[in-house]
């Protein structure tokens, strides 16, 4: 579509001779674009410039722009090395004036401005690169490389960093680029003849760009965001920046690097430099800490450029200045820096796409993101407009009203209308971004004293671990009297105070986790509550505080995801992760964050105990899901392939029964079937049992070992067959044969529970159906005879620690399981759940209804209470001890009024589960 049809304003001619002069330059252009060029020339001193030196180009270009500037950069492709220096500046002076009138018209909306002002310069930097590495090349001086490799810049890559790398060029805009070189590319001996080129290819192209001639410059380049730019050389190694940024790189880098983008070059290994950039961009855990460093670093350029004080427009600094557009920028980079980490989708470049993926994903209200991005966009073409006037790199509004007039008369607008418009954006971007970076301290609540608290325990605060640096001893003392004030407003203040004293004693550091209190106090309000109720959750917070990030990543009060669901956003957060021990410590990360939702859930009755069993087991079981391909193929990169079908995991006990707490370990059994291959075939090639036991020792440890997110589970692979004296994994053919002819009644009585949890789905699928086959196979005097000598060895070995211990003894949990299992292996039932294995039993005449429904409520109690005592402690809870909020926990999940109420009815329910297990089971001779 040509250019005139496009037209939807028209700047007036502020000076109206240069205006009629620079429409009588083009006699043949008529209509809107003749008073596009006297607007535009009457306002624009450049720009009327430009318009007389390229009077013969512009008519052609007005027909087609884009493909104009599409024209214009295939032929600086196709120019020869001597004579690129002046064609770049001929084709800048081109861009520059059909982008500006572009821009003025309303024909291109800002996005297109910017983007083709950015397409030149990315142009403009590779050709550069393109010619000053190509005459190194032909000088033999870039060992190893052919003229071919100048067009990848001879392992050189130049970094868009700022507006470049975001597509937000501005129109008088300089660049800032970072170059650097793969030195893997190079022989050891050939380095610093290499360094030495790409160094002098690098200032080169620098001037090639920025040196004012005759015919004008290019693009200004600034090369110092490099690291530490007065000791290093203008193109650094990728290895010695690498280094530089994990040791000393700071905050506004990491913001720097959001909008990083390979430009020219190496485009590949300036890709891989900044993937592996990632862990330093990105953090792990929520960062809000980075909100203070950016507040920092906007008070020191205030202080620096004399921009404090209230907004007044005359010289008013549109970039920097109060409500400007670096206000906008910081306000959305340091959105992006704090959750970017756990959630790749915020990685974006652009300012108005950072703030519309903000909005999408609940960081920031979605009103919020469309008024700051109509500001920017305002800003910008203001921003322009100043520019446009002499090509200068300026920010600053005119101090005169004439000055003001000029730029009004480019936007159409009234002098008096811009200047409203002007002082309401400043004013509401300024209101709307300097709250989230400091916010009002007249909102701050009243300090809290000491007072009605332990003054010992408060004193003490200072010398513990997290509260070592200044900068978390000026945060905590921020939000240290609201910590305070809920602790007072607790059921037993003294209680949660002490438990709250146990989780700061027990923090290794306190700047980020303080940070993400302040600004999300409701944070508070939880840590309050979990101190005030679960001690033992509360310690765990102190060792794993990063879990809280999951509180405030948009879904940890979201439906439960199921095995599945959990199995595939466990596979996501794995799959970026290159190295294996990577891998592991982003699961255990990540584990930590679900177990703790299980647990706050749990704890703030939003599920029940039954709910939160079920949950617990199928975290377990996604964890093993995700990780069982992730331990197979890190052991075949040594060993080859799983020889023939490869190995299931088979879960036992409460993992089979899908019904775990959050203190529960994992008794897994490894089958394989090797189908007669003898050998694996990889590098290491390993006989087919030894293969399989040690795939089993890596699955083991790496849900066991401790690493520096610490471990996942404990597993327990005592139920195989023959024991601890056995192979650890075991043949399917062994195992068929030897649960058919050899197992012992119990081996069949935890068969019941038994559960494929990860593997091979074919070899699973008959694991199922030989475990069913095998069910209602013994005959019932056997089984029920075994069970009452397990149940009389079980009582002799071991007696109950209190009437809150759910788990050993007479009508406790594991007597009621035994029986479930005796009645499902006799009825045959395939069903793993206590409540259904009492129901088999039932069927089968070794309950009446009656006593099966007894035992049946005496087991969902005792499991409440197990659940709830486990989130609480470690150990069997004490009704002597038990106080405060986890008393009242205990009693919500029991439906008791009180403990000596619960005691009782437990006492009860135990009577009537014991004497009915007595009378169904066979008596017992005594031995002696």
């Amino acid at each position: 579509m040509d250019f005139a049809s496009r037209i939807t304003r028209l700047p007036r001619p502020f000076e109206p001779d240069r205006g009629t002069e620079t429409r009588d330059m083009l006699p043949e252009v008529s209509g809107p674009l003749a008073d596009l060029l006297a607007g535009a020339g009457g306002c624009s001193p450049y720009l009327k410039s430009l318009a007389e030196k390229e009077r013969d180009w512009l008519p052609s270009a007005f027909d087609a722009p884009e493909e104009a500037l599409d024209r214009l950069f295939d032929e600086l492709r196709e120019t020869a090395p001597d004579a690129l220096a002046s064609r770049l500046r001929r084709a800048k002076r081109r861009v520059a004036l059909l982008a500006g009138l572009a821009d003025l018209a309303g024909v291109w909306p800002l996005e297109t401005v910017t983007g083709r002002l950015t397409d030149f310069a990315d142009l403009a930097t590779a050709l550069a690169i393109r010619a000053c590495v190509g005459h190194e090349i032909r000088r033999g001086k870039l060992p190893g490389k052919t003229e071919a490799d100048a067009e990848t810049g001879g392992s050189m890559v130049a970094l868009a960093m700022g507006k470049m790398g975001a597509g937000e060029l501005n129109y008088s805009s300089d660049i800032d680029l970072i170059c650097l070189f793969d030195e893997t590319q190079f022989e050891r001996d050939d380095y610093l003849d290499a360094r030495a080129a790409l160094i002098r290819a690098t200032r080169k192209m620098a001037a090639m760009l920025n040196d004012q001639t005759g015919e004008g410059y290019v693009f200004r380049t600034d090369l110092r965001l490099r690291p530490d730019p007065s000791v290093t050389p203008v193109c650094m190694t990728m290895e010695a920046a690498e280094r530089y940024y994990e040791s000393l790189g700071r905050t506004w880098e990491r913001a720097a690097y959001i909008k990083a983008r390979p430009c020219a070059g190496d485009i590949a290994a300036g890709e891989g430099f900044l993937k592996t950039l990632r862990p330093f961009v990105w953090r792990r855990h929520l960062d809000f800490a980075a909100i203070q460093d950016a507040h920092d670093m906007r008070l020191r350029i205030r202080a620096h450029k004399g921009l404090g004080g209230p907004i007044t427009l005359p010289g008013h600094n549109m970039k920097l200045g109060r409500g400007g557009i670096r206000e906008i920028e910081f306000f959305t980079q340091t959105q992006q820096i704090i959750a970017g980490g756990r959630d790749p989708d915020l990685r974006v470049r652009g300012t108005v796409a950072g703030l519309s993926v903000l909005a999408e994903k609940g960081w920031i209200p979605t009103d919020l993101a469309q008024v700051l991005s109509d500001h920017y966009r305002f800003h910008r073409e203001v921003e322009h407009r100043l520019q446009m006037v002499a090509d200068a790199q300026t920010h600053l509004l005119p101090n005169s009203d004439e000055g003001l007039d000029r730029i009004a008369a480019m936007m159409d607008l009234d002098p008096d209308a811009l200047r409203s418009e002007l002082m309401r954006r400043l004013t509401e971007v300024h209101a709307r971004t300097e709250g989230f970076f400091a916010p009002d301290p007249a909102a701050a609540p009243e300090p809290v004293p000491d007072v009605g608290f332990d003054t010992e325990v408060t004193s003490r605060w200072r010398s513990y671990p997290a509260l070592r640096s200044r900068r978390a001893v000026e945060i905590f003392t921020r939000i240290r009297p609201e910590i305070l004030r809920r602790l007072a407003e607790t059921a037993r203040p003294d209680d949660a105070l002490n438990a709250f004293d146990g989780f700061l004693s027990g923090l290794p550091a306190g700047v980020q986790l303080f940070s993400l209190f302040e600004a999300n106090p409701q944070l508070i309000d939880l840590l309050v509550d979990i101190a005030g109720t679960s001690p033992a959750l509360a310690k765990y917070l102190s060792r794993n505080s990063g879990v809280f990030d999951a509180v405030i990543g948009g879904d940890f009060f979201a439906d439960w995801p199921g095995v599945t669901g959990l199995a595939e956003d466990l596979a996501r957060v794995l799959e970026p992760e290159g190295d294996y021990e990577r891998k592991l410590d982003a699961a255990r990360r990540w584990a930590k964050e679900w177990h703790f939702r299980i647990g706050v859930h749990h704890l703030r009755g939003l599920i029940d105990a039954a709910t939160a069993g079920r949950q617990y087991a199928d975290l377990a079981e996604a964890n093993l899901t995700a990780l069982w391909p992730e331990v197979v193929a890190q052991f075949a990169t040594k060993h080859g392939g799983p020889p023939g079908r490869g190995a299931m995991v088979l879960g036992m006990g409460s993992l089979g029964a899908a019904r775990l707490t959050s203190a529960s370990d994992l008794d897994l059994i490894m089958i394989y079937d090797a189908q007669s291959v003898e050998y694996s075939e990889g590098r290491r090639p390993l006989a087919a049992r030894t293969y399989y036991a040690r795939l089993t020792q890596a699955l083991v440890t790496a849900m066991t070992a401790p690493m520096a997110e610490g471990r996942l589970y404990e597993v327990d692979m005592r139920l195989r067959p023959s024991g601890t004296q056995g192979p650890v994994a075991t043949s399917w053919q062994s195992f068929e044969t030897y649960q058919k002819t050899e197992a012992w009644v119990w081996e069949h009585l935890a068969l019941t529970r038994a559960r494929c949890v990860a593997g091979a789905g074919a070899l699973a699928e008959d694991v199922e159906a030989l475990r069913c086959a095998l069910l209602g196979r013994r005959a019932r005097a056997e089984v029920l005879g075994e069970v009452a000598k397990m149940r009389a060895r079980i009582a002799a070995a071991k007696s109950p620690e209190g009437p809150l211990d759910t788990k050993i003894g007479p009508g406790r949990m594991q007597d009621i399981e035994l029986l479930a299992q005796a009645g499902a292996l006799i009825e045959g039932s395939a069903a793993r759940e206590t409540a259904e294995g009492l129901a088999a039993a039932a069927r089968a005449g070794v309950l009446d209804d009656n006593a099966a429904a007894e035992l049946a409520e005496a087991y969902a109690l005792q499991g409440s209470l197990q659940m709830a005592s486990r989130l609480l402690s470690a150990t069997p809870l004490a009704p002597e001890t038990l106080s405060g909020g986890g008393a009242g926990f205990v009693l919500r999940e029991c439906g008791a009024e009180t403990l000596e109420d619960l005691v009782a009815r437990l006492t009860d329910l135990r009577a009537l589960a014991d004497h009915a297990i007595t009378a169904a089971l066979p008596v017992q001779e005594d031995e002696t």
